[in-house]
């Protein structure tokens, strides 16, 4: 079987050419996805209200995002008599930040053969994917804290602590969601997660249903978007924490919230839609032995897997559009539901996600210990009894933790609301 080497950092110079390219073109990439997600916003949010929207800078509006960047640059910068000076200055950097950074593990196409070796199409394959992300992301709220504090102002202070109080209560919910994750794939680095549903012939999203659900409520409270837009409030705190903020450093704040979209989006698409995976065994390739293969015989011999540029172009367009329909959905949401009072938003993740995270990763953790005890092993058939446990689940949440207005209407009598 041939075994194509990983460009690693022995290779010398290859390695941190590969690297500083990877990182420019995908940081490129994100920076321009932030940009155009702004105008993709204005656009849908118009569509839905029935106007036009942005469609005067260059055709159809195209060239709306560079005229707000620029409009951002050339205005004047203000800074309040009784604001702390040093971290009012550092409160977007701190916002922005990690919103950049997290990026960096998730694993974006299928391996690039080249003349050099294989490049793993990540930017650091680092074997504490997920945790680097939950440790980096929640650091995002450091900078909503700061900038709250130190603008000296009542509003901008309760937007700040709204947001920690927010942060705290569905970072729980969002560690123990993914829980289910980690036991059936056996692996916290999300590369050894996208690979883990290929060899599952399932994407994690069939057998791991509820915990999708739970961890995308609890991703929409982590980005503050609507209906979770609690630290902003415009109807209640002006504009919350960014009160007293202007030109650029205003924008650095909207440009950690689409950037913190963009990494959840592309987080929800790698941990159960398969990531780069597309449908189809085609694309399957993961790293056994030391040999990079597609899957294994009937009597468990490796299947040498095919690296080609076609296949890593196709593969990135795959998880591209995985990530657009998940900023989309954003989007949409934002739109479509009204804001959430707090005593609202601290209930449902209090009193209903953290009791149901963890009875459902108890109910994954003894069908996993089940089936294993039985000779299933991981395979089609593993995931389709894990499907069927957890669709069970997902109905009992939807139709039974509902309490009304949601699923059964307002007409059943019951308390309307979370």
């Amino acid at each position: 079987m041939e075994r194509l080497q990983i460009v690693s950092a022995e290779d010398g110079m290859v390695f941190y050419l590969i690297t500083l390219t990877k990182i420019t073109v995908m940081f490129g990439i994100i920076m321009l996805t932030v940009a155009y997600t702004t105008l993709a916003e204005r656009r849908i949010s118009a569509f839905i209200q029935d106007r036009l929207g942005p469609n005067r800078v260059g055709p159809m509006g195209l060239l709306q995002p560079i005229a707000d960047g620029l409009k951002n640059l050339f205005k004047e910068e203000t800074l309040p008599a009784s604001a702390s000076k040093f971290y009012f200055l550092i409160g977007p950097m701190l916002a922005m930040i990690p919103a950049l950074v997290t990026f960096a593990v998730i694993p974006f196409a299928a391996p690039l053969p080249t003349s050099w070796g294989v490049v793993p199409m990540i930017i650091a394959d680092v074997p504490i994917g997920v945790l680097y992300i939950l440790a980096l992301s929640s650091l995002g709220v450091y900078g909503v804290v700061i900038a709250g504090w130190a603008s000296n102002n009542k509003y901008a202070f309760l937007g700040a602590l709204r947001a920690s109080a927010q942060m705290i209560s569905y970072e729980v919910g969002l560690g123990l969601s993914l829980i289910t994750v980690l036991m059936l794939a056996g692996n916290v680095t999300l590369t050894e997660i996208v690979w883990k549903q290929q060899e599952l012939g399932l994407w994690f999203s069939l057998p791991l249903s509820l915990g999708f659900i739970l961890f995308l409520i609890c991703a929409f409270a982590e980005t503050n978007r609507l209906p979770f837009d609690m630290p902003e409030a415009e109807s209640e705190l002006i504009t919350g924490f960014h009160t007293e903020y202007s030109a650029m450093k205003f924008s650095m704040f909207f440009i950690a919230e689409y950037a913190h979209m963009v990494t959840a989006s592309a987080l929800m698409a790698t941990l159960f839609f398969g990531g780069w995976d597309l449908p189809g065994s085609w694309d399957d390739v993961f790293m056994h032995d030391g040999a990079w293969i597609s899957g294994f015989t009937g009597d468990g011999a490796p299947i040498s897997a095919s690296l080609s540029v076609w296949k890593t172009l196709a593969t990135f367009l795959g998880f591209a559009a995985k990530t657009g329909f998940f900023l989309l959905l954003y989007i949409w949401i934002r739109w479509t539901l009204p804001r959430f009072r707090y005593d609202q938003v601290m209930e449902l993740g209090w009193k209903i996600i953290l009791p149901i995270s963890l009875g459902y990763a108890m109910i994954v953790a003894a069908t996993i210990l089940t089936l294993s005890q039985s000779g299933i092993d991981y395979g089609f058939v593993f995931g389709l009894v894990l499907t069927v446990v957890s669709g069970i689940c997902t109905l009992a949440f939807v139709f039974v933790v509902d309490r009304g207005g949601t699923i059964s209407g307002a007409a059943s009598g019951k308390k309307v609301g979370v």
